[in-house]
């Protein structure tokens, strides 16, 4: 972890555009002396916009398990701004270890940056060539290639299925396999690309990439990214303070779920059996509750920024309830 020196707001040059930029960090309702968290902190893009809303008492927490991240957030340099090397799965435990038991705002950019999709190295895309590695942190972990290397068949198409939701799971499972067990290991993107292309039907023109389902089935996979949201999520009712809103913005769909799901049971106060012998007043008070509708990127960033067209922001607001 690291802090800055100064109050002044600092300028990152970055190519990441924020997805939802305002609109997440209105509906932090930041205000100017509050603690924020940025869980998912990438290029900088919606930190910067709360250090620029908070007063000179106010306090960021930044965490990112991406070095890459880490490191560009060293150009920031304000003493309000703490960046930690972490997932957001330990949020508790960062906070516990800055001495901090309540925030006003937690911020969750499920998205992977623009950066990371771009750069051939980290193996998200198959626009380029690179290694398949796919791990949002270098430093430790089973990568991509790796797990295609040692993985069953049944176990690569329960990933492609489970978490790409790809109906030829299957065919891409056999032909994965059959490729590998060939003796020709598969290392690259543009290897694996060009394998599922041979195992399914082409698409139609202005349909997406045949191998779209499985990269992002596979980066899910990799870096547990269901699981981590599943874990954190429970953490923010405890660390939120009352009024604390909790900002969500997720980009597929089994995310969303989980998201809509957590906050539905948060707020659900009558999920007890039919008939249970409890009147209304007796049900404890929720201990969060739902803040307007899901908001979607308007046509004009989509049309700026293809990448938030899956985009769905949710936010939810903590209560007085124990």
């Amino acid at each position: 972890m690291s802090d800055g020196v100064s109050h002044a707001p600092a300028t990152i040059e970055y190519t990441h555009l924020p997805v939802l930029l305002h609109e997440a960090v209105d509906a932090l309702n930041v205000r100017p002396d509050g603690i924020y968290v940025d869980g998912t902190f990438g290029r900088g893009g919606h930190s910067r916009e709360i250090l620029a809303r908070l007063g000179e008492r106010g306090r960021l927490i930044a965490l990112d398990r991406d070095l890459a991240a880490i490191t560009a957030g060293g150009a920031i340099k304000d003493a309000r701004f703490t960046l930690a090397h972490s997932g957001f799965s330990q949020l508790q435990e960062v906070l516990d270890g800055l001495g901090i038991a309540r925030v006003n705002g937690i911020l969750l950019d499920l998205g992977i940056s623009s950066p990371q999709i771009d750069e051939a190295e980290r193996g998200f895309s198959f626009r380029f060539d690179g290694p398949l590695d796919m791990r949002m942190d270098q430093s430790k972990g089973q990568t991509a290639a790796e797990f295609l290397m040692v993985a069953s068949e049944q176990e690569i198409r329960e990933v492609i299925k489970d978490y790409g939701e790809e109906r030829f799971a299957k065919q891409i499972a056999r032909a994965i396999v059959a490729t590998r067990d060939g003796g020709n290991p598969i290392r690259t993107t543009h290897q694996l690309a060009q394998i599922v292309a041979g195992a399914i039907r082409k698409t139609e023109p202005g349909q997406q990439d045949p191998a779209t389902r499985t990269f992002q089935a596979l980066r899910i996979f990799i870096n547990r990214e269901l699981e981590e949201l599943a874990l954190t999520l429970p953490q923010t009712a405890d660390l939120l303070a009352p009024g604390g809103r909790l900002v969500v913005i997720a980009f597929h769909s089994l995310e969303d779920r989980i998201v809509k799901r957590f906050i539905r049971e948060q707020q659900d106060r009558d999920n007890l059996p039919s008939r249970f012998p409890v009147r209304a007043s007796e049900l404890p008070p929720p201990r969060m509750v739902a803040v307007g509708k899901a908001i979607r990127p308007a046509a004009q960033e989509v049309a700026a920024n293809p990448r938030s067209r899956s985009a769905t922001l949710r936010v939810a607001e903590r209560t007085e309830a124990a």
